[in-house]
């Protein structure tokens, strides 16, 4: 028996029966996330463990001793005493012909990695599960919108599986209710209130729904800008510029150029998810007019290259000469909101020991 039994709080062991092999779960588990810590490999395409189970793509099903039809894990809450089988010959079966038709009515199965963090799902099973048959090919039911304009996310619905993964993420972590569903059946759609476009709607261009897309029906316009930059997409962990939040990225690179922004999901302050500037605003990183040094005003008014001393130099200067001509309360000093605690304790201290003024404030205010 499995040394991670957990008894619930309640002093009594709760235990099932995962392929043969007895295992504990804390009562409210579902058999997918029993399994997925028993590191049972079950393939799906609708589930993203931020939200809630939806038991769409029907990929993660396990036989359930008792039941007569397979039963789809992410949904099936697990119980004392259950016995569940993740792979037999009749759930492979059922999964590779689950994944041919759903297959069967895209137009790409394969797309640009740069898309997003999970646009190479679906072809990852489609390989895995030797699915790539065609044999069921037909008519396809999603219509693109090429002619959106807006700058971040392409929205090409001729390679949607309607997994909603889009719709929900954009429900359930941001709040913002910004995608939605159309129709029925075959005339299924993924679209914005009154089939409008992204700027139109309440969509935040958070790039929530670009990341959880397991098929790159909805990809990152900008990355894919990039493409055709030569070179190993590299990743490097850091934490956005932007604001005080910390919320954990991974910087694309090739070479020394930044090709795109993928949101930690490990990340304990945003566990996947980035506002419009953390997704999206990473040009000034390497623009042309980016300073790369202080520049100093001289006497001929203009401004010209200095040395970080002499900048400071001149920088304290101005500060005391503006203290000792107007008096300390002639100061006014905003710090930033990008800044770390320690830094913005250090800018505080400056101004109420060193130029003995409490006028500070933080841009977050504004």
């Amino acid at each position: 028996m499995s040394d991670n039994i957990d008894d619930g709080g309640n002093g009594a062991l709760s235990t099932m029966t995962l392929d043969g092999e007895d295992v504990g779960f804390t009562p409210g588990e579902t058999v997918y996330e029993v399994s997925e810590r028993y590191r049972r490999e079950i393939p799906t395409l609708c589930y993203d463990e931020r939200l809630e189970p939806f038991g769409g793509c029907r990929l993660c099903i396990v036989e359930v001793e008792g039941s007569h039809n397979p039963v789809a894990s992410c949904t099936t809450k697990a119980a004392q005493g259950m016995k569940v089988t993740t792979k037999s010959g009749r759930l492979e079966m059922h999964r590779r012909v689950l994944l041919e038709l759903v297959a069967s009515e895209n137009r790409d199965l394969d797309v640009d990695p740069m898309s997003g963090y999970a646009s190479g799902e679906m072809a990852t099973l489609l390989d895995r599960y030797d699915a790539r048959t065609g044999r069921f090919l037909g008519l396809r039911s999603g219509t693109s919108h090429p002619d959106d304009p807006n700058p971040f996310i392409l929205r090409d619905y001729e390679n949607c599986i309607s997994c909603f993964r889009c719709v929900r993420v954009c429900a359930e972590q941001e709040g913002d209710y910004a995608i939605s569903v159309m129709n029925r059946g075959f005339g299924t759609q993924i679209t914005t209130e009154f089939d409008g476009i992204l700027k139109d709607s309440a969509c935040t261009f958070c790039g929530q729904c670009i990341q959880t897309c397991p098929t790159g029906a909805l990809a990152d316009l900008k990355a894919l800008a990039s493409k055709d930059v030569p070179g190993e997409t590299k990743l490097t962990r850091t934490i956005c510029p932007y604001c005080g939040v910390g919320c954990s990225v991974d910087l694309m690179t090739r070479g020394d150029q930044v090709v795109g922004v993928l949101p930690a999901m490990d990340g304990p302050a945003n566990h996947g998810a980035l506002c419009v500037k953390g997704q999206f605003a990473f040009d000034f990183i390497g623009h042309e007019d980016r300073l790369d040094t202080p520049l100093v005003r001289g006497d001929d008014g203009q401004l010209h290259p200095a040395t970080w001393d002499d900048a400071l130099d001149k920088a304290a200067e101005g500060l005391l000469a503006a203290v000792d001509n107007h008096g300390r309360h002639s100061l006014y000093v905003v710090a930033s909101g990008r800044a770390p605690t320690e830094a913005a304790y250090m800018m505080q201290k400056f101004v109420r020991a060193g130029l003995g003024t409490n006028y500070i404030d933080n841009c977050s205010r504004a």
